[in-house]
């Protein structure tokens, strides 16, 4: 007997739910497809609830999470609500409660969607960032003194273990192998000036990939990989970098491949829960206007499948949304230039599959 999964749905905030609602329609024609079988959890946090009750996410919705087989998120943020609290206490406690240590970040160029990379196509825009997840700037270790003063001092520890660097460069080791492309992973990072950091990074790399000799090994400067996303994206097939390296040049990637209305993450537990989304925010101006692209939230849905074991599933889905951006059919991937609705966009997906 097949597994019936269990699916936490956070819709969010702003477009979080129009985006939601189409990723879930796609889902559901490929599943009744291939005949996979799941159970769909409803969440209601995000800033509407913060604002209503002041909580942001209660102890108990982590115990509830635990037993959850994905999460399926749509967009947070609210502009009701200050930068930085659902932030920090809903996606990254997710991410650090988790342990959703893996940030796994495809930056694929679509067939019929434009690029700013001059003279670049699918076949030179295809690679995959791993960006480490729960560690990093982002742990939030550090403090102030004498604020406000002119003697204010600032301070935010970048925080490396063995363990973090360990498993996320072996997860990417892992990952080149089974992508089995150029079999090449290339290691971004700031060595030459973060000594102590890249030192660990550099020192783990090298010694994990003593166990991946078929797999070459590359290394590139942070602020030289984002010169060359640019002019020369084909040299790279996955790369493994930090938390903040990873956060920046991710976001650089989604312009390389179109636009954020194509990208989508997954914040992966190998072990665990994993959650996926549209790497773009809540963009309040466009809430309930049904013109948002929800192109990423169902490539988000697909990467879902993968990780979870339905290849098949994946599959259907996105090669349903190459065939739709190939036939010319969605004229952009911006908000409200597409030519269709986000329905029926949604729609044009499902008809495919």
């Amino acid at each position: 007997m097949s597994k019936k999964y269990k699916i936490g749905v956070l819709p969010g905030d702003g477009v979080g739910p129009e985006i939601i609602r189409e990723g879930l329609k796609v889902l559901d024609a490929a599943s009744k497809k291939t005949g996979v079988k799941y159970e769909l959890v409803n969440y209601d946090f995000g800033g509407d609830r913060y604002l209503k009750t002041g909580e942001v996410l209660p102890d108990s919705a982590i115990t509830e999470f635990r037993k959850l087989d994905a999460i399926y998120l749509g967009a947070v943020g609210h502009p009701d609500v200050k930068a930085g609290i659902l932030e920090k206490e809903l996606l990254l406690r997710i991410r650090f409660e988790l342990e959703q240590y893996i940030n796994l970040r495809p930056v694929i160029l679509y067939p019929g969607v434009w690029t700013p990379v001059k003279d670049k196509g699918p076949a030179e825009i295809d690679f995959v960032v791993i960006r480490e997840n729960t560690e990093g700037i982002y742990c939030g270790i550090g403090g102030v003194f004498k604020k406000g003063t002119s003697d204010e001092i600032a301070t935010q520890l970048d925080v490396n273990t063995y363990k973090g660097v360990e498993r996320c460069i072996r997860y990417a080791f892992e990952y080149a192998k089974k992508r089995n492309k150029k079999k090449t992973l290339t290691l971004v990072d700031k060595a030459n000036v973060l000594t102590y950091s890249g030192d660990l990074w550099q020192r783990v790399f090298y010694k994990v990939g003593e166990k991946y000799p078929d797999i070459k090994k590359d290394h590139a400067y942070v602020d030289a990989t984002c010169m060359w996303f640019v002019k020369n994206p084909e040299w790279f097939d996955v790369l493994v970098t930090n938390n903040i390296f990873g956060d920046i040049i991710t976001d650089l990637g989604a312009m390389v491949q179109g636009g954020l209305g194509v990208a989508a993450g997954g914040n992966i537990n190998p072990e665990g829960v994993s959650m996926f989304e549209p790497i773009h925010g809540s963009a309040p101006k466009y809430t309930g206007k049904n013109v948002i692209n929800p192109i990423a939230t169902i490539a988000a849905g697909a990467m879902m499948m993968e990780i979870l074991g339905e290849d098949s599933t994946s599959q259907l889905i996105e090669g349903a949304i190459k065939k739709l951006l190939s036939s010319g059919k969605i004229k952009s991937m911006s908000a409200g230039k597409m030519g269709y609705s986000t329905s029926e966009v949604g729609d044009l997906i499902a008809k495919e599959i």
